[in-house]
């Protein structure tokens, strides 16, 4: 298991930009950070929680969801525990909790939240018009 923590959200006017970051910690023994394929995902109020975003292990592979791609960067430092998002454009239809996730062993798809046992309390992201 794995604490992971959220932060970087806040107030953003349609059009900017910002960068998301999840801290990895109190990783269990015999594993570290990397041991971990990581993802974002979010949630607006009523709605189901969606992929954002994902990331390989070792960081040599991505994927996006459809309204991510062209405008969005995930990336990750292993030395550092901490998983990345940067997102430019931002909509209105971008506001909401965003997640970080992790796994292990990852037996389904990286975009399906099944797939994710370790997740954080999430930060909020608004996006005024």
């Amino acid at each position: 298991q794995v604490q992971l923590v959220e932060s970087g959200g806040g107030l953003v006017q349609a059009g900017g930009s910002l960068r998301l970051s999840c801290v990895a910690s109190s990783i269990g023994s015999g594993r570290t950070f990397s041991d971990y394929g990581m993802a974002w995902f979010r949630q607006a109020p009523g709605n189901e929680r969606e992929f954002v975003s994902a990331i390989t292990w070792r960081g040599d592979r991505t994927y996006y969801g459809d309204f991510m791609k062209g405008r969005s960067t995930i990336s990750r430092d292993n030395a550092k525990n901490t998983l990345y998002l940067h997102v430019n454009s931002l909509k209105p239809e971008d506001t909401a909790v965003y997640y970080c996730a992790g796994v292990h062993v990852i037996a389904g798809s990286w975009d399906d939240e099944t797939s994710y046992d370790q997740w954080g309390q999430g930060t909020q992201v608004t996006v005024s018009s």
